[in-house]
């Protein structure tokens, strides 16, 4: 059967190859799993959380304020530009052993960024605007927004079978009760923007130099001198067409995709991104 399984199937190759040596060992065949495929399985789903918690607070109070109850971080304690703590930070590197029991790895002590609950004092004077908002991503170190929105972390998982304060097993690497947590900015502005319009003819054209261009020094294809085109005699020359091209800058767990489609307003639901015949 491992013959038939693809390379790049790696988590199903390594489940298959313990097994095959431990019969029975189903922990152990988890444990095979490359450590950062492992953990990525938990990351996602605290980000799954973590994305419907952003989409219930911004349906249910807007971006337009802050309100009672939202999380901020502390304004004499704010984490350096760029950072973002989540658990991933803290594994050990020993978990990686083939049989070495997760419960047994010590983590190192990691300080979270402080936050507070915004109380009406707050709102009275203008402390705090909705790019100071924060939400967190599931784990045992972090606080949970005191309004409507801390409600969705816990019914979602409830309805996965997941408790989000007590673990159901000994196994750290796989609770999310042995991760740290962290926090995200609910709303990122983007730094370094940049623009710039791009006239082009040919919609092959490489309109953006990229890293090996640079290195190598190669020019993108639309910087170049015009060349017209000659077809059985004709001196044709191609309807002249208009790129936008931007440039910026977002911290880690910031995403250039979701940046574009607010821009263009355009939906991230998986059916408005298919291509019609």
């Amino acid at each position: 059967m491992l013959r038939n399984l693809p390379r790049y199937l790696v988590a199903e190759r390594s489940i298959l190859q313990c097994l095959k040596k431990c019969p029975g060992n189903y922990l152990q065949a988890l444990k095979a799993i490359p450590r950062t495929l492992r953990m990525m399985y938990v990351h996602s789903y605290q980000s799954y959380l973590w994305n419907h918690a952003v989409s219930l607070r911004v349906q249910k109070y807007g971006i337009s304020q802050v309100v009672v109850g939202d999380l901020v971080y502390c304004k004499d304690n704010l984490p350096e530009e760029g950072t973002v703590i989540d658990s991933s930070e803290i594994e050990s590197d020993a978990a990686d052993a083939f049989l070495l029991d997760a419960s047994s790895v010590s983590q190192p002590e990691e300080k979270l960024p402080v936050v507070k609950v915004v109380d009406h004092e707050d709102i009275s004077k203008g402390a705090y605007t909705f790019e100071d908002v924060v939400l967190p991503l599931p784990g045992s170190r972090v606080i949970y927004p005191d309004n409507e929105v801390a409600s969705i972390y816990h019914e979602m998982a409830e309805k996965d079978g997941i408790s989000l304060t007590e673990s159901a097993h000994g196994v750290k690497e796989f609770s999310i009760t042995s991760m740290t947590g962290g926090y995200r900015r609910v709303y990122q502005r983007p730094v370094d923007y940049t623009w710039e319009m791009i006239k082009y003819k040919n919609d092959n054209e490489s309109l953006a130099q990229t890293d090996l261009d640079i290195i190598t020094g190669k020019v993108a294809e639309a910087g170049k001198k015009d060349e017209s085109t000659v077809v059985e005699g004709s001196h044709i020359v191609p309807k002249e067409k208009l790129a936008l091209k931007l440039g910026f800058t977002l911290p880690p767990s910031s995403y250039a995709t979701m940046a574009i489609r607010e821009l263009l307003k355009s939906s991230s639901l998986a059916a408005s991104q298919k291509i019609n015949p």
